[in-house]
């Protein structure tokens, strides 16, 4: 390891040994300052431990060989540089973590900046999703190397599955630029959070969405980003021919311009003009046909309400290349949850039945008649409802049942490290268990299998 040192710091709390290593390159580079215990790990840096806390240090000389298991919990230490709550979205503070990886993966130390992120989840719940990010672009936990990382609460999701769920389905389907997951147990400022979801912040990045610099675009079809919610930011627009509101995500220049965001419009109007006018011909040179399908088929199959909205419905383009969807982000929406007590509930699953776009997606006769025609115009041509049905036809088999294994090698390892009975300790859901909720997930999705295949397979073909 060169001339470096790791220090392990090592606590009790909530029954369990923590260890949380710091990188530094020297041992003596270790400053007892009032109540706290500085290990400076650059010059005028230092990652803080309230001396309270610890119980015991372990210094070393050799890495950790790595295992490289994902399924694992990990542990994450964030100290803000002013020892407070972190209490906005817009401003970050400056913070230093350390992430303990537990031997899968190396361990990580260092300054950063972290800021609240989410719209209902940050403003509704006790339990706030954050957004992180790096001074120095670094490898996560196996994961490619970015500043920007997003932690997810997920406090209405009691099972911690549905995003990772989705995730799975993605990363086998082929859908480009799907997100992963790292489970963390969260210490911030001392104080233990619970459990996290890591993973990768949605960006245009050569290891994210490696659109080009030149070029290429990443958007967002978001009510909240879009021009209603959003009306004095100046990155986003309504769409020319379906009225969505879009937020432009790259291009992403501080000095931003009208003629940006006209420019993406305008190429945008181009896909949207020929799925408006059934010319499929030209639809399948501007649209990736089969992200698309896939797209559309994950999200009625967790019955994703976001899609009608729209939020958080990305896409992508690479300089004269097609639109592509993806990625997949934000899925505890889905899975029936009870909207009559969105604020203080964590009720999913009642129903498998319900759908977004309906039995006949043209005439969009679900439960939401408004989704936006974008996204159900094309089942007007006969070649896309034959590609539509041949694409569930060859996945339907093994698609759940491949997405829940590797969801139930993360719920092992979230049961034998004792995470789920921590977090259900420090944020207790009256009347929800793990075991119980994650039952009724799993039900849920295998009749949702049985009742979709069939929708499928009775859309009517047009005559042409």
């Amino acid at each position: 390891m060169s001339a470096q040192k790791r220090v392990h710091v090592y606590t009790n709390h909530e029954g369990a040994q923590w260890d949380f290593p710091v990188t530094m390159d020297e041992i003596e580079d270790v400053d007892f300052t009032g109540t706290s215990l500085v290990f400076n790990v650059t010059a005028g840096q230092g990652v803080p431990f309230l001396r309270a806390n610890i119980d015991s240090l372990k210094f070393e000389d050799d890495p950790l060989t790595e295992t490289k298991n994902p399924y694992k919990v990990f542990q994450l230490y964030l100290t803000t540089a002013d020892g407070r709550a972190v209490t906005s979205r817009e401003e970050y503070k400056p913070c230093y973590l350390s992430l303990g990886a537990q031997g899968s993966f190396s361990n990580y130390s260092g300054s950063a900046n972290i800021r609240g992120r989410g719209n209902s989840s940050f403003l509704w719940y006790d339990k706030k999703p954050y957004r992180i990010k790096l001074d120095t672009k670094h490898k996560i936990l196996g994961l490619d190397k970015a500043k920007s990382w997003v932690l997810l609460a997920n406090y209405r999701d009691v099972t911690d599955m549905m995003n990772t769920f989705v995730f799975e389905m993605g990363q086998w389907l082929g859908l480009p630029y799907t997100n992963h997951t790292r489970y963390v147990e969260l210490f911030l400022n001392g104080s233990y959070q619970g459990l996290y979801q890591l993973t990768e912040q949605v960006q245009q990045n050569k290891n994210r969405v490696a659109v080009s610099d030149e070029g290429g675009i990443l958007i967002s079809l978001d009510v909240d980003d879009g021009p209603g919610e959003s009306p004095y930011a100046n990155d986003n627009f309504w769409s020319k021919v379906y009225g969505m509101p879009v937020c432009v995500k790259y291009p992403d220049d501080e000095a931003f311009t009208e003629n940006t965001v006209d420019s993406v419009r305008t190429v945008f109007a181009q896909l949207e003009q020929a799925i408006k006018q059934k010319d499929y011909s030209k639809v399948s040179q501007l649209l990736d046909i089969p992200s698309f399908i896939k797209y559309l088929q994950l999200q009625e199959f967790v019955y994703n309400v976001e899609l009608s909205a729209p939020r958080s419905i990305f896409m992508h383009k690479d300089g004269d290349g097609p639109w592509v969807m993806g990625p997949l982000w934000d899925f505890d929406a889905g899975y029936d949850f009870d909207w009559s007590n969105m604020y203080a509930g964590h009720d999913y699953f009642a129903s498998f039945t319900e759908t977004v776009m309906g039995s006949n997606p043209l005439k969009r006769n679900g439960n939401y008649s408004y989704v936006p025609q974008f996204f159900t115009d094309l089942f007007a041509c006969r070649e896309f409802v034959q590609q539509y049905k041949a694409q569930w036809a060859a996945v339907k088999d093994s698609i759940v049942t491949h997405a829940w294994g590797e969801c139930m090698k993360y719920v092992d390892q979230l049961r034998a490290s004792g995470a789920i009975d921590r977090e259900f300790r420090r944020w207790p859901l009256k009347g929800k268990t793990f075991d119980t909720e994650l039952e009724k997930m799993h039900k849920w999705l295998q009749n949702r299998l049985i009742h979709i295949s069939y929708l499928i397979a009775a859309i009517p073909l047009p005559d042409k």
